[in-house]
């Protein structure tokens, strides 16, 4: 059985959302968040000591979009993906991977000197990237102007992708600077039952001083 290690808020929610949507048998650890800081064995595991990890067999993960397009592509689920020869196909894989190496890693160091690591020599590192966050979001802003959903006018895994980095955005409360239509994109993601289940399991992430 595939089996996933989360924290609750992190990027391991994105091929936790997809395994809810796509109703595929799984088994769930949820460790504390960082997983490398307070629960040390779990290096024995992942030497990274970052979530997600999957294992599916003699497969091993760590990259949360790259664990959803196995999952799409492996189990045949390509009513959450698309083919190959889909003519939206390079678009699908762009947004699936702008996620993360896009919207997602400026995030993660502003979270880092806001929230985990704070100094203040650092905060001007923190707004810096929370600044090119923001920025970053222009091609999506515009994408939705006149699209409810990033290809072939349905929910994928590239929304499931695009969608976490927005939530996590919120959570940041980065979201005081979307766009009105990036903001309702976002509330029709967080509707989903799927991802609702996912977003439920464990405690809710908290960072000190965030409020």
């Amino acid at each position: 059985m595939m089996k996933l290690w989360h924290c609750s808020g992190a990027r391991s929610l994105r091929p936790l959302w997809a395994l809810e949507e796509m109703g595929l048998d799984y088994e769930l650890e949820i460790l504390p968040f960082p997983p490398r800081m307070f629960n040390r064995e779990y290096l024995g595991v992942n030497s990274l000591g970052t979530v997600p990890f999957f294992v599916d067999g003699d497969t091993e993960m760590t990259e949360s979009a790259g664990i959803c397009q196995y999952l799409v592509d492996r189990y045949r689920q390509y009513d959450f993906g698309l083919q190959p020869d889909h003519p939206e196909y390079g678009a699908y894989l762009n947004w699936l991977h702008h996620s993360d190496a896009t919207l997602t890693f400026p995030q993660t160091i502003a979270m880092r000197y806001y929230y985990l690591d704070p100094a203040p020599e650092k905060k001007g590192v923190a707004d810096d990237y929370a600044k090119w966050f923001i920025a970053r979001l222009r091609r999506l802003d515009a994408h939705l102007e006149n699209h409810d959903y990033l290809v072939d006018k349905r929910f994928t895994i590239a929304d499931i992708a695009v969608g976490y980095a927005l939530y996590l955005g919120r959570f940041l409360k980065f979201d005081q600077n979307y766009q009105p239509r990036t903001l309702a994109y976002l509330e029709r993601l967080c509707e989903r039952p799927a991802f609702q289940r996912a977003d439920g399991y464990g405690e809710p992430l908290k960072l000190p001083g965030l409020k």
